[in-house]
């Protein structure tokens, strides 16, 4: 059975971390199963938003799989540590945008997989941690970076240095997730969320994108630049034309990513 789950539909990409009996950790073997997966998302123009969530409903992703990492030598600790670094920032460079689907526990990789991913949306129920440090290490896969430049160094280094686990509210109030829903209202909102950006037209989605992630770790003037390039990249557009076509003859644009 496969240890990631991946389908599409409508033009949104679900991806699953399928180890609802091992509240989704993930093992070398997961991990190579979402770079794949990952990879195929990238280039599949049919893909405009994608979601990642865990199978079951008590985990997101409780995280790396201390078990397997129990049995590793350091080299193969060292691998494994690189293998979900370079994933993570796969999705995180993702151009479509994307959702974490957060249905449960979320710890250590589970809360960095959310950080890689641009939006966040949770139940009441979960939990969510950087508790790495509790275990005599530090988040190995974003979670040091990603983390400050959400919610700012300070607050940051207070979960980080405590391992500290919040409830759902406790990370929304944070500026961690983008909302809190009920467990039968999850998937749904992350779909109709999708629904509201798949109105807009897909490449400027993606060059939108391009410019904030990468205009945000630029100087202001660097960042102008960032912004104008993908701006010229949706000028010779067919949906650019749709979508003044459809104004002028008062319908909904039909956009093909083109």
């Amino acid at each position: 059975m496969s240890k990631v789950l991946y389908s599409v539909e409508d033009h949104i990409a679900t991806v699953t971390i399928n180890r609802p009996d091992v509240l989704n950790c993930t093992d070398y073997e997961t991990l190579q199963q979402l770079m794949s997966i990952t990879a195929e998302i990238e280039l599949n123009p049919d893909v405009r938003v994608v979601i990642f969530t865990g199978a079951g409903d008590k985990a997101f992703s409780a995280g790396a799989d201390l078990k397997e990492r129990k049995s590793l030598t350091e080299q193969e600790v060292r691998r494994n540590v690189k293998a979900i670094r370079e994933v993570f920032n796969r999705i995180a460079e993702l151009p479509q945008p994307t959702i974490a689907a957060v249905n449960g526990y979320a710890f250590g990789g589970g809360f960095e997989l959310i950080l890689a991913c641009d939006f966040a949306i949770s139940v009441e129920e979960a939990k969510l941690g950087l508790t790495e440090t509790s275990w005599a290490i530090i988040p190995g896969a974003g979670g040091t970076q990603r983390l400050p430049r959400l919610i700012g160094e300070s607050k940051a280094k207070e979960l980080i240095f405590t391992a500290r686990k919040l409830s759902a509210q406790e990370a929304y109030d944070w500026g961690i997730l983008s909302r809190v829903v009920s467990k039968d209202e999850l998937m749904q909102s992350c779909k109709e969320f999708a629904g509201e950006m798949l109105k807009n037209g897909p490449i400027a989605l993606r060059q939108a994108k391009y410019a904030i992630t990468y205009g945000m770790n630029a100087d202001l003037q660097t960042g102008l630049a960032i912004e104008a390039k993908a701006y010229e990249l949706t000028i010779p557009t067919e949906d650019r034309l749709e979508a003044l076509q459809a104004f002028s003859e008062k319908r909904n644009p039909i956009f093909k990513g083109k």
